[in-house]
C-alpha cells in the first residue's frame, strides 16, 4: 500500500457559533465543540483511509479559553500517526472574533480512529509519509500516547483478573 502525506488528508473547517450553541451565560457548550472536533477528525481519518472510520478513543481534550456566541471557530486537523488499521488525528481549535480580529487557541484534542471495510471489520490503512521535523515530532508523541494507552489497557485487563493487586 502506497504511503500518503499528512497534507493529503488534513482539513480546516470553520463554523460560526450561534445562540443555540450556548448556555445562558453566552459561553458555547463544551459538548458542541467536542462534537465538531469529532466530526472534523472523522473527515481527516476517512480521507486518509478512503473508507468509513469510527472513533475508538479520545486520548486528550483540553479547553484553554471560552468560546462565545458570534465567534468563528476554526478546526485544524491532521493525521499524527498511522498504524495498521488505526490512526491518531490531532485537532487544534481556534476562535476568532471577526469584528476585532482577536484569535484565541481554545482547545486541542487527540482522537484515535479505526478504518472499517464494507463488512464493518478493521481494514489496513496507508502508512504516513513524514516530511517535516514538526510532523516527525507529532508522530513520535502520538506513538508515545499509543504505548501509554496500550499499557493502561493491559493493566486494566490484569486488574479484572486479579483485583487484589489493583488500587
Amino acid at each position: 500500500m502506497e504511503g500518503k502525506k499528512i497534507q493529503d488528508s488534513s482539513v480546516i473547517i470553520a463554523q460560526v457559533m450561534l445562540p443555540q450553541d450556548a448556555n445562558p451565560a453566552g459561553n458555547i457548550h463544551g459538548g458542541v465543540i467536542m462534537k465538531l472536533i469529532d466530526t472534523t477528525a472523522a473527515v481527516v481519518a476517512s480521507r486518509h483511509a478512503r473508507s468509513n472510520t469510527v472513533t475508538a478513543s479520545i486520548d486528550r481534550l483540553d479547553f484553554h479559553h471560552p468560546v462565545y456566541i458570534g465567534d468563528l471557530l476554526f478546526f485544524r486537523a491532521g493525521i499524527n500517526m498511522a498504524g495498521r488499521t488505526s490512526m491518531e488525528v490531532g485537532v487544534r481549535v481556534e476562535a476568532e472574533n471577526y469584528v476585532t480580529g482577536e484569535v484565541r487557541h481554545t482547545a486541542s484534542a487527540y482522537l484515535t480512529f479505526v478504518a472499517l471495510d464494507k463488512n464493518g471489520r478493521p481494514t489496513p490503512i496507508p502508512p504516513l509519509i513524514l516530511e517535516t521535523d514538526a510532523e516527525k515530532r507529532r508522530n513520535r508523541e502520538a506513538l508515545h500516547r499509543k504505548e501509554s494507552r496500550l499499557a493502561e489497557k493491559k493493566q486494566e485487563a490484569t486488574c479484572q483478573l486479579d483485583s487484589k493487586n489493583c488500587g
